[in-house]
């Protein structure tokens, strides 16, 4: 079994490779479900780090469903990773009613190549997991990681399973989603060929500082934090009328 790594910084990405993970799906924030890794990050890891790295391609947090600004940025980093020779992506893009946006996975899929393409947690949002799940193997996704639309794959193990049945040898279920020590067993005894884990510890680096940088309001999977145009014109009205 193929043990995969959801790295959130470089040295979480060292950690992995040096404790014998054999890949690492890198990212950024995972408090959010995880987004686009910056530049630096990704380039120092690709120098450094040995074993196959698959790169995060999700230009913000909240849903999946995406602009078309948005969607240009994403192809950029996907070409920036080829570039930078990256072993694979993982990605995907829904439609507002949580059904899979064919024609831009697609096109993503087509772009990543010859890297290797994974259909992200976006898909324990689609209605219909059995239909969508050939929808992708038919898109030529390589892999699909899924926590069984459940609140982590220990529970979701039922579907993982169906799932597994339904596209053998046409892509890899990769379960994800709180496997941990613990209850790796249940997917060693299921059969799956990869799992995905990010293994987390918290360790504090700091003492308290007397005030938190985290905001809690800016963590949504429906809402997105935009800065409001008009909210900028009225500061700036605000500044005009003193100067």
């Amino acid at each position: 079994m193929l043990l995969e790594i959801c790295a959130n910084s470089y040295q979480s990405s060292i950690n992995a490779s040096t404790a014998g993970a054999q890949r690492i799906e890198l990212c950024s924030e995972l408090a959010v479900g995880g987004i686009t890794p910056s530049y630096g990050l990704l380039k120092k890891v690709m120098h450094d780090v040995k074993i196959p790295v698959q790169v995060l391609i999700r230009p913000r947090s909240g849903n999946f469903t995406y602009s078309d600004a948005e969607f240009n940025i994403m192809k950029a980093n996907i070409i920036l990773c080829k570039e930078l020779g990256c072993s694979g992506i993982v990605s995907g893009v829904l439609h507002k009613d949580f059904t899979i946006d064919l024609e831009r996975t697609q096109e993503l899929v087509e772009l990543a190549k010859p890297m290797s393409f994974t259909f992200h947690r976006a898909f324990d949002w689609t209605p219909n997991p059995t239909e969508a799940i050939v929808q992708l193997a038919d898109l030529g996704v390589a892999r699909v990681l899924t926590s069984g639309q459940a609140e982590n794959a220990e529970k979701g193990i039922e579907l993982l399973q169906t799932l597994q049945k339904i596209v053998p040898n046409r892509l890899i279920i990769l379960p994800g989603g709180g496997i941990n020590p613990e209850n790796v067993q249940l997917f060693i005894d299921a059969g799956f060929q990869e799992i995905h884990s990010s293994a987390t510890s918290f360790q504090q680096t700091i003492n308290t500082p007397n005030i938190s940088m985290n905001s809690e309001k800016f963590i949504s999977d429906t809402h997105i934090p935009i800065s409001n145009t008009e909210k900028i014109k009225q500061i700036l009205a605000r500044i005009h009328t003193k100067l």
